[in-house]
């Protein structure tokens, strides 16, 4: 019986067995001379030799390898993982702000009135589903402000992140900090920030025009009961929960910026926003929607109101919150100059 084995590519027979066809026995003569080893040792390669093929680890390689990465392992993992650390994502913030100063004022303006829309519509969101729970809110008011801030207004920042718009609320933060890099000029940090400014309540106003020209506005006593508690505040109040908001709004943004991936910008962009909303604070540019919206319903505000009682303080409130709480803070930790 043959020996399941191969030497040199050709059968192999044991030692004193021959075959009966002359082919196969001037195959296997010049073989027969050499015993025929089991196939598990054949198969096997010899540990010395696999040993000797490996490369060597010296002194040297391993000299390289760390001067490769100076950090060490730490350093290796965190540049294959999908979020940035913190100085890198104040570059790309400040990246972003050269970008925002290069458009010409058409495309400012034209992406910021899609800002306006897109927070409007996250806006309506949340007094349709999110505020529109007086049973929830009655019976367990934290779960309800839960609700209301998971359930609108996230929607809206995350249109804007991913699709790109002009929001002047994270402008005051990227136009900021590429200010205090040095890479724009106040100038170009100025301009942006008036259209983009203009142009989301341009684009909320818009919002609120053609939601009630199509006949699907949201409930008239939430809208209502919003906008009349939006323009009942102080002065000081106000731009009190701007710097709150804003501050909140600008950490979404600036985590979002520090990943590549869409679940990555979503998760980054509606924690903090949820966080805002639930809490009461001020976005100026969500209040350019909900406070006109009231007043298309009826609400008894006039724009004298809306603009002075809760527009301005939350607008300055807004700069606060990401120009300085936000970019400032980075931009001093992360700046030029500065190292871990």
């Amino acid at each position: 019986m043959q020996t399941q084995c191969l030497i040199n590519g050709a059968p192999c027979m044991p030692r004193g067995v021959t075959s009966r066809t002359a082919t196969f026995r001037a195959l296997t003569v010049p073989l027969l001379s050499r015993p025929c080893l089991p196939a598990r040792q054949q198969c096997r390669m010899p540990l010395t030799r696999r040993v000797k093929d490996r490369a060597p680890v010296t002194t040297a390689s391993a000299a390289a390898s760390v001067q490769a990465n100076p950090q060490g392992p730490s350093a290796v993992a965190a540049a294959t993982t999908d979020v940035c650390l913190p100085p890198a994502i104040l570059t790309r913030i400040v990246g972003m702000g050269v970008t925002k100063a290069g458009l010409s004022s058409f495309k400012t303006v034209l992406l910021g009135l899609l800002a306006g829309v897109y927070v409007g519509f996250g806006a309506l969101v949340m007094l349709h589903i999110g505020a529109n729970c007086p049973g929830l809110a009655a019976s367990n008011p934290g779960l309800q402000k839960l609700v209301a801030g998971a359930f609108g207004l996230p929607f809206g920042l995350f249109m804007v992140l991913v699709c790109g718009a002009e929001l002047f609320t994270g402008n005051t933060c990227i136009m900021a900090a590429a200010m205090y890099a040095g890479a724009i000029k106040p100038g170009d940090l100025i301009k942006n920030w008036i259209l983009s400014y203009g142009a989301n309540l341009a684009g909320g106003l818009f919002l609120v025009w053609l939601i009630c020209y199509a006949g699907v506005p949201p409930p008239l006593a939430t809208t209502t009961k919003i906008a009349i508690a939006k323009s009942s505040l102080t002065f000081s109040q106000a731009f009190a929960r701007g710097i709150l908001a804003n501050w909140l709004v600008n950490i979404g943004v600036w985590q979002a910026t520090a990943t590549t991936s869409l679940p990555g910008k979503l998760l980054a962009a509606v924690v903090p926003v949820i966080t805002f909303v639930a809490c009461g604070l001020e976005h100026s540019v969500a209040n350019m929607f909900f406070i006109p919206m009231g007043i298309f319903l009826g609400a008894d505000i006039s724009w004298r109101t809306f603009f002075l009682n809760n527009l301005l303080p939350v607008t300055l409130g807004n700069i606060i919150g990401g120009a300085i709480m936000v970019a400032g803070a980075y931009s001093l930790a992360w700046g030029r100059n500065k190292s871990a």
